[in-house]
């Protein structure tokens, strides 16, 4: 691929979508602020472990705004075949946490390959789009074929750690990609009525009890409130206890008092929320609302194909994590176990989004002119 010439560090630098970087600061910022009153109770070191993990991420990310982001297209085949033989790995010698196997130790560095599969495939999914070039009538079924093998062998692989969330993130993610890479009506209504079928057998032979208990205690929350309803009851009160102002910060009580499971994990928002209220809660979705704008607005003004696909997997990357995840800590959809972008410790999680901004600000700072 020709990369054309290369455009002056100067240049970049001006180019470069300021605005998003600083939303995604400021959100970073906010996230370590908060996991700071989180992780009182737990471990005090977790905010100073993010700020040092995360703050190092976006310094490497800003230095490799000078590459082309076409480079990409070399590195997403290898890339993704890393990240498969990183899970393959996870299966046969991952570390088991929780009653689940999603970590690999390796020296220091604790990963979670699965984080770095929704990287994987938007690369790849973009290198293939790229290369189909616009398709007027769309894709149909039997087309499909290669974008569901780049997504369903990380995400049957992520499945059977198990991890639902992640996998059916890795799906979402994807799936927005296939369709802005336009799909055929009939092609959209085979697979509808598929995933209602493979939603159907999945509860009979794919989801484990604890999986399926959460389900019924999302559609009937009151059941079992001390058993497989606590987590989202828990966080249910912590939300609503903040009204409209919140607490303060470090003044929540389930927070403080140890009631709200996974804190400074899937259910940081709640923590959030409790100490800020519904306002701060408002403002809060709408830096994460102003984030994805900003992000389609560059896939719009791309300079090709390539850039565009990259841009709208990052951005369909950070908008999923954050709709799933409010969802599920305010009783709108099943706990499934989703960080915050942003918000919520994870080093591979964090490590993840922060890739993704840099994907769009390397798109955003090379993008048409005119």
């Amino acid at each position: 691929m020709n990369l054309g010439p290369p455009i002056p560090a100067r240049s970049l630098w001006r180019r470069a979508p300021w605005g998003l970087i600083l939303v995604a600061l400021l959100l970073t910022a906010v996230g370590i602020l908060n996991l700071a009153s989180a992780s009182r109770t737990a471990d005090a070191s977790l905010w100073t472990s993010q700020l040092v993990w995360v703050g190092g991420a976006y310094v490497v990310v800003l230095l490799l705004l000078a590459v082309d982001y076409e480079r990409l297209y070399q590195l997403a085949w290898p890339f993704w075949i890393l990240v498969v033989a990183l899970l393959v790995a996870v299966e046969l010698r991952g570390e088991v946490a929780m009653g689940a196997q999603r970590w690999l130790v390796l020296g220091p560095i604790r990963l979670q390959p699965s984080e770095l599969a929704k990287l994987a495939v938007i690369l790849v999914l973009a290198r293939l789009y790229e290369d189909d070039g616009e398709k007027p009538e769309g894709y149909g079924l039997v087309e499909l074929w290669r974008p569901a093998l780049v997504v369903g062998i990380p995400a049957g692989l992520t499945l059977v750690q198990p991890d639902l969330g992640t996998a059916a993130l890795i799906g979402a993610v994807a799936g927005t990609m296939v369709l802005v890479a336009r799909v055929r009506t009939g092609t959209l209504a085979i697979l509808g009525a598929g995933g209602i079928v493979a939603g159907v057998l999945s509860w009979f032979f794919v989801l484990r009890e604890y999986q399926k208990k959460r389900v019924l205690a999302f559609l009937d929350p009151e059941a079992d409130i001390l058993g497989s309803g606590y987590h989202a009851n828990q966080s249910m009160i912590a939300v609503g206890s903040g009204r409209w102002a919140g607490k303060g910060w470090g003044q929540g009580t389930q927070t403080q008092l140890s009631f709200l499971p996974e804190q400074h994990t899937d259910f940081v928002f709640s923590v959030f929320a409790e100490e800020w209220g519904f306002r701060g809660g408002a403002l809060l979705l709408a830096a994460y609302a102003a984030l994805c704008f900003m992000g389609l607005k560059i896939a719009a003004q791309a300079r090709d194909r390539h850039g565009a696909f990259l841009a709208v997997g990052a951005v369909a990357l950070i908008f999923w994590h954050t709709l799933v995840n409010i969802g599920m800590v305010t009783g709108l959809l099943p706990v499934v176990g989703v960080t915050l972008p942003f918000m919520s410790y994870g080093r591979s999680s964090g490590l993840t989004t922060v890739l993704a901004i840099g994907i769009l600000a390397n798109v955003g700072a090379r993008r048409r002119t005119s």
